[in-house]
């Protein structure tokens, strides 16, 4: 097991440096106007040095003034030593630094929404199964195809239309109201979660679908399996038979899928952050990227591919330990 852990994990490694290669090769490819841009706002303070002295020493932090090659090794060695990402140009901080003040916000709307969505896709996938070809079976595919079509900027429009503009229920962006200050604390974490309230929905609504259907076709096929048809014959009860026998072998496939979606809770959601203006790690890549924040973008990036690969891993040691064939082979 360690053995197959290990290589998996090796083979992740690699993957990643050349995923890196493949980012700093983009940016590099991108026009330079972003450090010029940043040269000359720079070299209009009072008392600051001049526009080129501004740009060669630019360029020399991020490893521009060199071949793409020689960049990327010097860069990725700041990275790997260093831990040292550079400054953001859009915000004035180091770029880990920015990234510690915003994670947390996309992690509890990450956790809220995968919360919901265990507790709401997998019973209604099970119920779906169970009673197959049913009005039940087909509201559940009804919902599950809404979810997986349903683009979060219009469902999140239509949220913020109906419960923001209409019912005026919530605000429209934000993660804090106006008199934030002037509650108590119990009253600002209040406020913070009704801000939570219409993203972490739109989040649930687009995920739920595809573990719906994930689930209930897991389902249909363990209830038809033989072992099944012995409980039953044994005469178990419907109860005894899904929830001891059914249930447990259906959960081994759907722990994978899940597993996997775990780094996803650190990802962000770019979309539906922005949307909603949440100060987390999607909405502050894409004010990073409309601003042309080399740094950071280069660093969400990384992060996004290293978080997929995370993943990917996990649901890899998850299948060995579920099935020791995986392992064998």
């Amino acid at each position: 097991m360690w053995k197959f852990i290990v290589k998996r994990v090796l083979m992740s490694i690699v993957i990643l440096f050349f995923v890196a290669l493949i980012i700093y090769s983009l940016m590099r490819a991108m026009p330079t106007s972003y450090i010029e841009s940043v040269a000359r706002e720079r070299a209009s303070l009072p008392g600051a040095k001049s526009y080129t002295e501004w740009l060669a020493q630019l360029k020399g932090i991020y490893h521009m003034d060199t071949g793409v090659i020689q960049g990327f090794f010097g860069w990725i060695g700041d990275v790997i030593t260093n831990g040292d990402f550079g400054d953001s140009w859009a915000f004035n901080v180091p770029v880990l630094q920015k990234f510690r003040d915003v994670i947390w916000d996309s992690f509890a709307l990450g956790f809220a929404s995968l919360v919901l969505e265990l507790v709401i896709a997998i019973p209604l996938g099970i119920l779906a199964a169970r009673k197959q070809y049913s009005a039940t079976d087909y509201t559940v595919t009804v919902i599950a195809l809404i979810g997986i079509s349903l683009p979060s900027f219009f469902f999140a429009t239509i949220l913020k239309m109906i419960f923001s503009v209409n019912l005026g229920w919530f605000d429209l962006y934000g993660k804090v109201g106006r008199f934030h200050d002037q509650l108590s604390s119990f009253g600002q974490t209040l406020d913070v979660i009704k801000h939570y309230i219409l993203p972490v929905t739109v989040l649930t609504i687009q995920s739920i679908g595809f573990l719906m259907r994930y689930t209930r076709t897991n389902m249909l096929e363990v209830l038809n399996s033989d072992y099944i048809r012995t409980a039953r014959a044994k005469g178990l009860s419907e109860r005894v038979v899904i929830n001891k026998h059914a249930f447990r072998n259906t959960l081994i496939p759907i722990v994978t899928i899940v597993g996997g979606t775990l780094p996803g809770l650190f990802s962000g959601a770019m979309i539906t952050e922005t949307l909603f203006q949440i100060p987390g790690i999607g909405y502050t890549s894409y004010l990073a990227l409309t601003k042309g924040d080399i740094p950071f973008s280069m660093f969400y990036m990384l992060f996004l591919a290293a978080l997929t690969l995370a993943g990917t891993l996990i649901s890899d040691i998850l299948y060995a330990v579920v099935d020791p064939r995986v392992r064998v082979n």
